[in-house]
């Protein structure tokens, strides 16, 4: 009896055993399954990790390329802003010159010369040319001073035009 009961241990320990390794088969074909998804996924993301370096090396190079573009296009900017700025001021110091010319020629001429000026302002130099050519003949201290009214005008003239364009009139 001891022998019966003995390999019916033996049987149910067998049988234990045999649904153990079931049990277990199933869990390593559940693993391997998973394992052929898991390697797809990781498949996947080692494609999409290279895609994504590829595209932010593509996207480096377009930034040192815009970034050159642009300090390229700041230079450019600068050196004609530097250019524009000297023309400004060459500007500014002709204008002075013209108005210190103004100034001293009313200052020489007094106020004889007004009447002659208004008439030089508005367009009859021809007009009053003629008279002083005859006059510059004859005198030449009134020809220096038709001279100096004809310059006077037209500074005058250039003066008034460069200040219509800086109040943004038109000339």
């Amino acid at each position: 009896m001891i022998g019966v009961l003995i390999e019916l241990l033996v049987c149910v320990l067998l049988a234990a055993t045999i649904s153990y390794c079931i049990m277990l088969d199933r869990r390593l074909r559940s693993f391997k399954a998973d394992e052929g998804a898991m390697r797809r996924t990781i498949m996947d993301l080692m494609l999409a990790t290279e895609n994504a370096e590829r595209a932010v090396a593509g996207l480096r190079s377009v930034v040192d390329e815009c970034d050159k573009t642009i300090a390229d296009h700041l230079r450019v900017a600068e050196q004609q802003s530097a250019d524009l700025a000297g023309q400004i001021r060459s500007g500014d110091d002709v204008i002075a010159r013209i108005s210190r010319i103004v100034e001293s020629a009313r200052n020489g001429l007094g106020a004889g010369l007004a009447e002659r000026d208004a008439a030089v302002r508005q367009g009859s130099i021809a007009v009053a040319a003629a008279p002083a050519a005859t006059a510059a003949a004859n005198n030449p201290v009134g020809a220096a001073q038709n001279r100096l009214a004809a310059t006077l005008a037209a500074a005058e003239a250039f003066a008034e035009r460069a200040h219509r364009r800086v109040n943004g009139q038109a000339a």
